[in-house]
């Protein structure tokens, strides 16, 4: 691997990780620093595309945000990134951080791409979709690589973990410049982040990608993304969001059993 700080994976540090991450609360997670090589990690902030790049950009009721998955429209850099996080090297280190055998990722836009939002950007609290539309396999962890030089507590942004029943932020985490969030995706990974507050020019910036194993006999039906009011929000997004997503994950499930998928 020539862009992940090996440094930070001897077999005595994985093992600490492993730990970490089995013991971590409110669902199994892990944060790690200095993530890549601390040049790579600059070149890819001062290089990180426009989001007018991105191919897909999102603005509703709970999102506002591009996506980007097409990565030969990015510098050659991201492609690199995007095959070493894919590499096997790299997915048997996450086996055995995780202790979930048989990882890996797939060549699409369920895999690996960019998340870019600027002032006003949110992605409100969810839990992920759990199977991959088109190739029925199981999606089972969360990589997230943050790009953001000199962000400031006040911008906002930082990654919630929500508890099982939404009544508890349990944790935040910064989204710091070359800080990785490894995170099990489950039937209760409850995650998103608030409105963030930015100057002009300024935009949070990230590397996602998504680990998946065969499907599994014991894995809750098919569903897509599922939205969640917090707390503290409106009547009315409390009303509407379960609304809303109840009938999507209807639809899409009906749909899927036709053999139409939707990526």
């Amino acid at each position: 691997m020539n862009l992940i700080n090996i440094t930070n994976f001897s077999d005595s540090s994985i093992q600490a990780f492993s730990e970490a991450f089995n013991q971590a609360k409110p669902y199994r997670h892990l944060v790690i620093d200095n993530f890549l090589r601390p040049e790579i990690a600059e070149e890819i902030f001062s290089g990180f595309p426009a989001e007018e790049v991105f191919n897909k950009k999102y603005k509703g009721v709970n999102e506002y945000k591009a996506e980007g998955s097409n990565f030969q429209d990015f510098p050659e850099l991201f492609s690199r990134l995007r095959d070493e996080i894919q590499g096997s090297e790299w997915c048997e280190i996450m086996s055995r951080i995780t202790g979930i055998e048989g990882l890996y990722s797939v060549p699409d836009a369920l895999g690996s791409g960019l998340h870019q939002g600027g002032n006003g950007s949110f992605l409100d609290i969810h839990i992920d979709f759990n199977i991959h539309a088109d190739k029925g396999i199981h999606r089972r962890v969360n990589l997230l690589i943050f790009f953001n030089k000199d962000w400031k507590e006040e911008y906002g942004g930082h990654t919630e973990l929500w508890n099982a029943d939404m009544t508890n932020l349990d944790k935040k985490v910064f989204p710091s410049l070359n800080r990785c969030l490894i995170f099990e995706t489950n039937e209760i990974s409850y995650h998103g982040y608030a409105p963030v507050k930015l100057p002009q020019g300024v935009t949070r910036k990230s590397f996602y990608a998504y680990f998946y194993t065969d499907l599994r006999e014991d894995a809750a039906k098919y569903h897509d993304t599922v939205f969640k009011a917090r707390p503290s929000d409106s009547s009315l997004k409390k009303f509407f969001t379960p609304l809303k997503e109840g009938s999507k994950n209807f639809v899409k499930r009906q749909l899927r059993n036709l053999g139409i998928t939707f990526k």
